[in-house]
């Protein structure tokens, strides 16, 4: 609506002026530059009203005018909601399609589109960019291919290191895209239980653990792994395959080991013969290192060795065929020192344990000859070591 140029208290005063008498309406008209039906119109709306009745009578109508345009908007944002209603609007893109249908079709601005779908004016205005994934999906097949029990996020690291993505996100899409999801076992479930936490080692040699793991050549004999992992780490210093492992075995292997990594404090382990036997009673009595016994029935407790023999399990033995001995051992050195030097593991911010203990070597060793002679024979909180183990 076009503005007057005459407010209300100078439509007022030429009212007054006409009423006054003094010259005719012409001349009233003449004298201030206004028609003649533009006098008596202001006549017929502002005759006999002071200022102030005429400031409010502006008022409510410029209100009414407000109102009765909110209304109008309302009802018709209400006629168009009803129209996209059988739209489905979840994801950005499917809002950017309602809205640029209001725009096109209606012709209503972006901005009330925008409210009107409750999209922002940004996302609306994005222009998808496209971007060439082929090298990128083709080196995370392959990498996929070559470790078929890895998932996306370790996927990830490796393609990081090659510098081909930087995004979690994208390797996720591409992962997704390309139905590269490993397959896994659904397990029984088991009936609630409470967890206790597992003290986790502040250091490099601290705690160990041990476990055997089974398996069988195409022959169908049956041979054992001797895993060893430390807690901190995460590194496995050795893997013992052999048809028959013995107590004195096992004692031998970590004096070894104690000659090239140094001595461990704390080994944890289940209550296999291996570990109960006299053998290992012995080797603790003369190094000093504590033997903790799990409660039998619960392998959580040497959570740390159970999950390492997870993944040894998912990726070596059940992606491998054995045909002899030689190869088993061959293979499962191979796999350990990929464990070891390549494979990123999540509990070390995707670090290799070789990486990561390279970090602990200023740590210093306990000595062997510090120690000698004194007698741990120890156990978890709720464990307690049989009594034909303590008599031996």
């Amino acid at each position: 609506m076009k503005r007057s140029r005459f407010s209300e208290e100078q439509i007022i005063d030429i009212l007054k002026e006409a009423e006054a008498g003094e010259m005719p309406a012409v001349s009233v008209c003449r004298k201030h530059g206004v028609s003649e039906q533009t006098f008596y119109r202001w006549k017929s709306k502002y005759g006999g009203m002071e200022v102030s009745e005429a400031k409010r009578l502006k008022a409510l109508e410029d209100e009414n005018t407000r109102l009765k345009k909110l209304l109008a908007d309302a009802m018709l944002d209400n006629v168009l909601l009803k129209e996209v209603l059988g739209k489905k609007m979840v994801t950005p893109t499917a809002l950017r399609e309602v809205g640029c249908w209001l725009m096109s079709e209606k012709g209503i601005s972006q901005r009330r589109a925008c409210n009107l779908v409750g999209l922002h004016r940004s996302v609306a205005r994005y222009r998808h960019r496209h971007r060439d994934d082929g090298p990128v999906r083709d080196r995370l097949k392959d990498l996929a291919g070559g470790h078929r029990r890895y998932g996306y996020l370790r996927l990830h690291v490796l393609l990081r290191r090659e510098g081909l993505v930087i995004n979690h996100k994208r390797t996720y899409r591409l992962y997704r895209d390309e139905e590269l999801a490993v397959r896994t076992k659904k397990r029984k479930r088991l009936a609630g239980r409470e967890r206790v936490p597992l003290a986790a080692p502040e250091r490099r040699n601290q705690r160990w653990s041990m476990d055997f793991v089974s398996d069988s050549l195409c022959s169908g004999r049956r041979f054992r792994v001797l895993n060893i992992v430390d807690e901190h780490t995460r590194e496995s210093p050795s893997q013992l395959v052999d048809l028959s492992i013995s107590g004195e075995r096992v004692t031998r292997r970590l004096d070894q080991l104690a000659a090239l990594h140094g001595l461990h404090e704390e080994i944890v382990t289940d209550n296999g013969p291996e570990f109960t036997s006299k053998a290992m009673f012995l080797w603790s009595l003369r190094t000093g290192v504590q033997l903790r016994f799990i409660q039998p029935g619960k392998p959580m407790q040497n959570g740390y060795g159970e999950s390492f023999n997870g993944k040894f399990r998912d990726e070596c033995p059940n992606e491998n065929w054995f045909t002899s001995l030689a190869e088993a051992r061959r293979l499962i050195e191979g796999w350990r020192r990929y464990y070891n030097e390549e494979q990123p593991h999540s509990g070390l911010g995707y670090q290799t344990p070789a990486a990561f203990a390279a970090k602990q070597r200023g740590a210093v060793l306990r000595s062997p000859s510090a120690r000698f002679g004194k007698h741990h024979v120890a156990s978890t909180p709720a464990t307690m070591v049989s009594t034909k183990t303590l008599t031996l």
